[in-house]
């Protein structure tokens, strides 16, 4: 993308422009990357509708997963693709402050969700006889519908409060996509109660659900250390490995890149931190999963047969 575009009302997204890369290169792989997210997470709420032994909660989170994972990277890679395409990297102020609240929901609601995915697990290893009664169909429709209207108001809030602020001059974004730690450093004004708002939310939506699924498998682990069985210890850690996979990739990303100190020299790290979790987390889900987690590998196999 050529940095000498300008841009009216609205951002330039500079992304790989501060380096040689090859556009042609760039726009193949993450052409390549988008696919594998659309096929990867398309094929798991596939055959978490059809197959009759995927009926559980534990599939219906994750096919709520897969789906948020298709809409989270539907957010930022077509543009990227788009920019990479045509060489203009322009974003106008109203597709910017659209791409930065579904960017911020969609990523808020998928903290919620994996919290949600661990308490079915500490309900299925520690309450397993209650596990059918406590883990009914309403409850998982409401947790689902939880994450969802527990984010909309906050992240309207926030995306408000950034876009009514005054921009400078120069607005060159050096990020692939808008996101709010690079907005708030072209803005012409303090933004401290924006950064209080920022680390609120990070807070609310990052660390409470993760403290969560922290203290949800530190009792998984107690209860599995009690099985006499070494098989059935086993059966229990595989069962807990695919999510725990993908809690690493998720938080992981998300806690480094919004809590360790900016400056200007950690700038190209920060966004391919970025790309990190909003490209490769996704296209990495189905693979983990599929991996991992036997019933999912004997569904796959069998779905080109299915009527």
């Amino acid at each position: 993308m050529s940095a000498n575009h300008t841009v009216g009302p609205g951002f330039l997204l500079l992304g790989f422009s501060d380096h040689a890369n090859p556009q042609g290169l760039c726009f193949t792989v993450f052409l390549i990357i988008y696919l594998m997210v659309l096929i990867g997470n398309g094929l798991i709420m596939l055959i978490t509708v059809v197959e009759p032994s995927l009926q559980s909660p534990m599939y219906f989170f994750l096919r709520n997963l897969s789906f948020l994972e298709i809409c989270y990277t539907t957010t930022t890679l077509p543009k990227m693709l788009l920019a990479f395409l045509t060489g203009d990297g322009g974003i106008s102020f109203l597709g910017c402050a659209a791409q930065l609240y579904f960017l911020v929901l969609l990523g808020s609601t998928e903290s919620l969700l994996l919290a949600a995915m661990a308490y079915d697990r500490y309900v299925a290893i520690c309450d397993p006889l209650h596990y059918s009664l406590l883990m009914n169909r309403r409850l998982c429709v409401r947790l689902v519908v939880a994450s969802w209207v527990a984010v909309i108001p906050v992240q309207v809030g926030q995306t408000y409060q950034v876009f009514t602020l005054p921009f400078c001059a120069s607005h060159n974004l050096h990020h692939f996509f808008c996101d709010v730690p690079p907005l708030l450093e072209l803005a012409c004004a303090d933004t401290f109660w924006n950064q209080v708002v920022l680390h609120t939310i990070i807070l609310l939506y990052a660390v409470l659900p993760f403290s969560l699924i922290v203290v949800s498998y530190t009792r998984i682990v107690r209860a599995v250390l009690k099985m006499p069985s070494v098989l059935g210890r086993r059966k229990v850690f595989s069962t807990c490995s695919s999510h725990l996979g993908v809690v690493t990739l998720f938080y992981g990303s998300v806690m480094v890149l919004y809590f360790k100190r900016r400056s200007r020299d950690s700038a190209d790290t920060d966004k391919y931190l970025a790309l990190f979790y909003t490209a490769v987390t996704p296209m990495l889900n189905p693979v983990i999963y599929s991996l991992r987690n036997k019933e999912v590998r004997i569904a796959l196999k069998r779905l080109p047969w299915k009527k």
